[in-house]
């Protein structure tokens, strides 16, 4: 039975499916030549990331089924397996325009808090992290496990799919999560809020500490994935040259522009200057307080906003683009298979420059993607 990093899975099975992505060296280098040109704004159009369904994959089918979250294969799937089902999505899909093939290493928002020792549950086509020790913040200690093993379930599929690619799929980071957020794992519902106010200086000494442990948790995984990945991504699935995330404080929505700038603010700010490319998710009407203040982080590259479930679609907030357009940032929107959302969105800020649209579409949107790529000087 093989063994990596200590982590014992099964025999991998003989009947590992030949690849049949469509994509190769050149189209690579073409989506790099564009990609640095849109981070550094050069790009005189959008990138159009978004791939198309409903290709012949060439090859037989995987034994196993498609699950959105990895945790849902147990650990005694080989790593190899999990590839060959990701090898296999890749293979039905078209890569036109911008658009790459791109893995998502989905073990669900903020697998750091597993790291740390938290408890992964996989339930309902998604991932939940529990504590099961409930500790006084101020004897809260988080600490970095090399022998973890959600840590190297993660390091395992990242270096299958490194050795079974060769630079030809783009797999991520995984959604490591933000440092507020991994922390509210250890300190549930109202308790860090509280915290907040009654622990303000035990608080901001662990956000210190799972700054660091975040960035030693980003190169220990980033390690396996270079030099073989073509660059690097986050869960979103844009591509860059240069270190990248998609960096987010999901518990910012429930605090004021005061604390945020206290708690929050700094952190991302340091973030920021870790790495080359930072983008960050402002999920909700309630992070819209904070936008101001984000923005005036130098070194942000841009946003990504998600009205939220619920709210008017991203085509309703044109004051919310003109103000990311205004501070100079990169804007990343989600159409859905719904390709009019970049036409309304350019219309209203003025152009389509510095926007990058990521999705996918079924196979009878095909005809309107190329139709889009041909539009934008894309195809």
């Amino acid at each position: 039975m093989p063994v990596s990093d200590g982590l014992l899975v099964t025999e991998v099975p003989a009947s590992i499916s030949p690849m049949a992505i469509d994509f190769d060296s050149d189209r690579w280098q073409r989506v790099r030549t564009n990609c640095e040109l849109w981070w550094s704004g050069k790009l005189a159009r959008p990138l159009i990331q978004v791939a198309g369904e409903g290709r012949d994959p060439g090859r037989d089918q995987c034994k196993i089924a498609r699950e959105s979250f990895l945790p849902s294969y147990g650990l005694d799937v080989p790593a190899e397996v999990v590839i060959d089902r990701l090898d296999y999505d890749l293979s039905c899909l078209e890569f036109p325009g911008d658009a790459f093939p791109h893995v998502f290493t989905n073990f669900g928002a903020g697998v750091a808090a597993a790291f740390l020792g938290a408890r992964l549950e996989t339930r309902s086509n998604t991932v939940w992290f529990r504590a099961d020790r409930k500790l006084q913040i101020q004897d809260l200690r988080l600490e970095y496990d090399p022998s973890e093993a959600w840590l190297l379930r993660v390091k395992d599929i990242c270096r299958a799919g490194v050795e079974r690619w060769k630079g030809l799929v783009q797999m991520s980071m995984t959604d490591l999560g933000g440092t507020l957020d991994i922390l509210s794992t250890f300190r549930p519902g109202e308790q860090l809020l509280l915290d907040l106010y009654d622990h303000e200086e035990q608080v901001e000494g662990l956000i210190w500490d799972i700054h660091d442990l975040w960035f030693r948790y980003f190169d220990d995984i980033d390690a396996v994935l270079q030099p073989a990945n073509p660059g690097w991504s986050a869960w979103p699935g844009f591509f860059s040259t240069e270190p990248h995330y998609m960096l987010q404080c999901d518990f910012a929505y429930m605090i004021s522009p005061e604390m945020f700038d206290r708690f929050v603010r700094p952190e991302l700010a340091a973030c920021c200057k870790r790495l080359a490319n930072p983008f960050y998710h402002l999920d909700g009407e309630g992070q819209l307080a904070h936008l101001d203040s984000l923005l005036t982080i130098n070194e942000l590259k841009g946003v990504q906003w998600v009205p939220g479930a619920g709210a008017p679609d991203c085509r309703h907030w044109p004051e919310v683009y003109r103000k990311i357009r205004a501070a100079g940032k990169l804007i990343q929107i989600w159409p859905g298979d719904d390709l009019d959302y970049l036409d309304v969105i350019a219309e209203q800020i003025g152009s389509a420059e510095g926007i990058v649209v990521v999705g996918q579409v079924p196979a009878d949107k095909r005809d309107k993607l190329l139709h889009l790529l041909d539009r934008y000087g894309a195809a």
